[in-house]
């Protein structure tokens, strides 16, 4: 089988009939059968079904639609990389991030990596911490930014940064109480000093989306203290006295035999580079 089968294929699909194929191919009707009838004992099936109205696809045909267009396409990027005389093959980084990580940590991660390493490939996921750990143990992700700290088979677990969650609260309206759900590791943290019923309080999965709420119409809440930090000092929230803190831990977790360990090294720089310019993080 060859591209040229294939392009036969697809051009009487699109132009419906052998002879229009041919017209358009710039060779003759015998040949474009030819090509038909090559492809089809390779294949082992029947593609078409000739008739006075023209060409129809079989049920076998309708099936090979997608691989052909695959071949060709696959075919034209190989002759465009060849005739790049420049051409640098790309390497691909697979990375993660948990929803309350993307923003800045991650984007910050990919616009370094995009300035100093141009000929990487980066692929980039948010999603929540479990959909993460198992994209990682099935190799669909190199390396993923979480707050709770997994130690299993096969992957390294690397301490980054650390944050605070602070109690805080509306200065105009107090109530509610609310619960984010800041990971499992806080959760247990949370419900060993139960500075309130997390069972009975406004249940949130997002942070921002937690925050806006208590901006809006009032309540109390655990919160990054980088996050509220502004709104501490204009007044719109205030720090719940004598309340207990919470640590939040940030780690990178990595597969162990990546195939690009040293370069890995390199990228890992520039991650760590990023968190430690964010000062407030210590706070």
């Amino acid at each position: 089988m060859d591209t040229e089968q294939a392009k036969t294929f697809l051009e009487i699909l699109h132009s419906g009939t052998f002879a229009r194929a041919a017209q358009r191919l710039h060779v003759t009707q015998t040949t474009v059968t030819a090509r038909i009838q090559t492809l089809e004992s390779a294949l082992g099936c029947t593609l078409f079904v000739r008739n006075r109205a023209g060409a129809r696809l079989t049920k076998s045909g309708e099936a090979f639609v997608k691989p052909a267009q695959n071949m060709v396409e696959a075919w034209e990027q190989a002759k465009q990389a060849c005739a790049n005389s420049d051409y640098q093959p790309q390497q691909t980084l697979n990375i993660g991030g948990d929803v309350s990580l993307w923003n800045p940590i991650l984007v910050d991660w990919l616009v370094a990596l995009k300035s100093d390493f141009p000929q990487w490939l980066v692929h980039s996921q948010v999603t929540t911490t479990n959909l993460l750990y198992q994209a990682l143990q099935k190799n669909e992700l190199d390396a993923i930014i979480v707050h709770s700290p997994r130690y299993l088979s096969g992957l390294i677990v690397e301490q980054i940064a650390e944050e605070k969650l602070i109690h805080v609260a509306s200065c105009q309206q107090p109530e509610p109480n609310v619960f984010i759900d800041w990971g499992e590791e806080f959760t247990l943290q949370f419900d060993r000093c139960m500075p309130y019923n997390r069972r009975t309080a406004m249940q949130f999965s997002l942070g921002p989306m937690a925050l806006k709420y208590l901006l809006a119409a009032g309540g109390n809440g655990y919160f990054r203290t980088r996050v509220v930090d502004s709104y501490l000092k204009t007044g719109a929230l205030k720090k719940v006295p004598n309340a207990v803190e919470f640590t939040y831990p940030i780690y990178l977790v990595y597969r162990k035999n990546l195939p690009f360990p040293e370069d890995f090294e390199q990228i890992k720089t520039k991650l760590l580079n990023k968190v430690t310019s964010f000062a407030s993080w210590a706070l």
